[in-house]
């Protein structure tokens, strides 16, 4: 293997050499496709032989990243990615564009450069990371690019286990430093007992938490002092260096008052505690060496903490924590709220109280008045604000879309974001603050589609057996008529449960519907965005109510629009799988076909096998050796009824998947082989929970679409 520093030099050529080229090419002229557009949902002009969806268009399509606008609101940085057939690789390019749309977007990376992490400096420079190197451009002048390490807050350095935190009048440095490991006094191994522990060929382990999804196998002992030590905060200024702390924790989210004078974190009590799943607390640190807990519930996580602009208040997310949860045997999860708590101490005081949805991505506006965070409403996804002084949430944004990466310039004037459509890839836009005079930047993929016939989607509300409303989504398939016959219909059920279907881009239920599909999407119970009740619906049913969801879904699209019955497959991933297996079970004479991903079968196995057993002791109530648990997990557990099954079943799963273990999909595969139903397994080598990777991507997508059209439409190709 190279060492560090001959790939340092290889870098330090390369980059040379992109220098030179980025001086010719940023900024330079660019295609028309990513041409920006004044309509935010403008169509495309008519076309008059417009074609369905193909697979192949998957690698034609470019995705964006979260946009960045600078602190003076004048530029917007973003991240587009492409898929590469030829590689299996999807690298990533930064762009710049002028907020007030007075030049077109541009790439400013070099050409063949993947680049990632774009961030603006307090200087105004626009930053990233290229090939391992850092980068840095002026964006009212792109062509003066240096490449040299980035100035980023948190800074690694040091020592081992060492990390800087630097304030901006570079007076003083927090140093975050691993406390020095336990000694150790192993018994010492003969020669004989030597060889055989070289010869060993496999893993021995004694913790645990000792797997994690998509992570090397075993996970490192997080609950051993010398992986896991301690870590403390020390000052330094003026050439010397003072210990601030002296807790024993591991210090998160740490930062500066804009004074310059307090250091906030938050840390967990049981961070090495194995048993238990933990619950941080917010800290204050003073430079004079004054160190405080501003919060005292351990029934309590709280995350996210930071500083209000004018240094009276922090800011934090609470949530009820896990082992709380647990040890009151609740049947739900309790509510996450935004919440404040005076710098000197008192009492926290609860900012979303009256609101009953989930607020994420907290940001104090620069007068301290409001909190601004986003949030997920049915299946659309706004800004918010609320008062700091008290008062009910506003809702910033509107309209029936997902507002989705938004950030904001210095002076909370304007903001930039993607708005997430079902019949459009992202794309990304400014605005004010409150959502006005809002302008298209980019179309990224507006000359890619400009010939082909996206399929739209109607929305549906409908009441579930009990009476809940819920909401949903159909597609239509390309061409559709009302008056040409009847089409087969596919379920296609999100995964979470916690999640929800909504304004999103879905190239597989696009291309499905290309094929002739109708395409069904249902916010079944436990879906964000419809408040609390709903949100935790499931507990102790998994399977139960939500799957009535579905089915009322089903019947209601089928009394409405031209549906063969007798056509009806479901498919989905994760919960999506679950709910998938659950459908085929309870319904059996409802499917003509099935396609389960990665889906749980046996409740009582993943247990053990899973990385997550706490969903178990939550939303079941307790564990496998708990009687009255054991037999709900049974009780839904679609594999106590696979002998109902009648549907054709294609299983689909990753080879080391540990968040829904594979022999979950090779159990309810046995099963159905063994009771004579027409089954398959497609497992993917080496791919964890998310199946990723673009040729994998389209193999499945192939797949399932001849697994569909085998059982629905008895073999024929639309």
């Amino acid at each position: 293997m190279p060492s560090r520093a001959r790939l340092d030099q290889c870098c330090i050529r390369r980059c040379s050499r992109l220098v030179r080229l980025l001086s010719v090419t940023a900024f330079a002229a660019v295609p028309t496709s990513i041409a920006r557009s004044q309509s935010p949902e403008a169509p495309r002009a008519a076309q008059a032989q417009a074609r369905a969806l193909k697979v192949e268009d998957f690698y034609s399509m470019r995705s964006v990243g979260a946009p960045l606008i600078s602190p003076d609101g004048k530029w917007v940085a973003f991240t587009v990615t492409t898929r590469i057939e030829a590689t299996n690789t999807d690298p990533s390019e930064v762009w710049l564009a002028a907020a007030d749309g007075s030049r077109q977007p541009a790439r400013v990376s070099a050409d063949g450069m993947h680049a990632t992490a774009p961030r603006w400096g307090d200087d105004g420079s626009l930053q990233f990371e290229g090939d391992r190197v850092g980068w840095t451009l002026d964006p009212a002048v792109p062509a003066r690019l240096s490449n040299r390490e980035l100035p980023a807050v948190l800074r690694g350095g040091g020592r081992g286990g060492e990390v800087r935190l630097v304030h901006r009048s570079g007076a003083a440095t927090a140093i975050l430093r691993d406390a020095p490991p336990p000694a150790r006094a192993d018994a010492p191994l003969t020669d004989f007992e030597q060889r055989h522990e070289s010869r060993f060929k496999g893993v021995a382990f004694d913790w645990l938490n000792f797997q994690r999804d998509g992570q090397p196998f075993p996970l490192p002992n997080a609950a051993d002092p010398a992986v896991n030590p301690a870590q403390e905060l020390w000052l330094s200024r003026d050439g010397s260096e003072r210990q601030l702390t002296r807790l024993g924790l591991r210090p998160q989210g740490l930062q500066w008052n804009s004074a310059g004078t307090q250091l906030l974190f938050t840390a967990d009590s049981a961070y090495r505690d194995e048993r238990r799943y933990g619950a941080s607390e917010v800290y204050l640190a003073t430079t004079d060496g004054t160190v405080r807990a501003l919060t005292h519930d351990r029934t309590v996580q709280h995350t996210n903490a930071a500083f209000s602009p004018d240094g009276r208040f922090i800011l934090f997310t609470r949530q009820l924590s896990t082992d709380a949860v647990i040890a009151q045997t609740l049947d739900h999860g309790g509510p996450t709220d935004l919440a404040i708590v005076p710098v000197g101490g008192g009492e926290p005081r609860i900012l979303t109280a009256d609101w009953d949805y989930l607020p994420a991505g907290a940001t104090w506006s620069p007068d301290s008045r409001y909190v601004y965070f986003t949030g997920g409403i049915g299946g659309g996804t706004h800004l918010f604000r609320v008062p700091v002084a008290g008062g009910a949430v506003e809702q910033v944004t509107r309209g029936e879309r997902r507002i989705n990466g938004v950030s904001f310039d210095r002076a909370f004037t304007t903001i930039a974001y993607t708005i997430g459509r079902i019949e459009a890839p992202p794309d990304v836009y400014v605005a004010r603050i409150d959502g006005s005079n809002e302008r298209r930047l980019t179309a990224l993929n507006d000359d890619m589609l400009a010939g082909i016939a996206l399929s739209r989607a109607e929305r549906l509300q409908f009441a579930s057996a009990d009476g809940t409303p819920v909401e949903g989504w159909l597609m239509l398939p390309f061409g559709y008529r009302a008056d040409s016959g009847s089409y087969p219909l596919v379920v296609s059920n999100h995964g979470g449960p916690h999640a929800a279907d909504g304004y999103a881009f879905d190239f597989k239920a696009q291309y499905l519907a290309a094929n002739g599909y109708f395409v069904l999407k249902v916010n079944f119970r436990s879906s964000t965005g419809y408040g609390e009740k709903f949100l935790w619906g499931t507990w102790g049913g998994w399977g139960t109510r939500d799957g009535e969801d579905v089915m009322a879904g089903i019947d209601y699209a089928i009394a409405r629009y031209p549906i063969d019955r007798s056509q009806v497959a479901t498919m989905g991933h994760s919960y999506g799988g679950f709910m998938t297996n659950w459908l085929i079970t309870q319904y059996p004479d409802r499917f003509a076909a099935a396609i389960p991903g990665a889906g749980i079968v046996n409740w009582v196995s993943d247990y053990g096998t899973a990385d997550i057993a706490r969903t178990k002791e939550t939303e079941f109530f307790g564990t496998p050796w708990d009687p009255a648990a054991r037999d709900l997990m049974m009780r839904q557990s679609p594999l106590s009824y696979a002998n109902r099954v009648k549907a054709p079943t294609l299983f689909v799963h990753g080879e080391v998947d540990q968040r829904v273990p594979y022999s979950e999909a090779e159990q309810m595969y046995v099963a159905l082989k063994k009771n004579g139903i027409p089954t398959k397994m497609i497992q993917y080598e080496g791919m964890a929970h998310g199946i990723n990777g673009s040729w994998n991507q389209v193999h499945r997508m192939l797949n399932e679409r001849r697994w569909l059209d085998r059982w629905l439409k008895g073999g024929k190709v639309s």
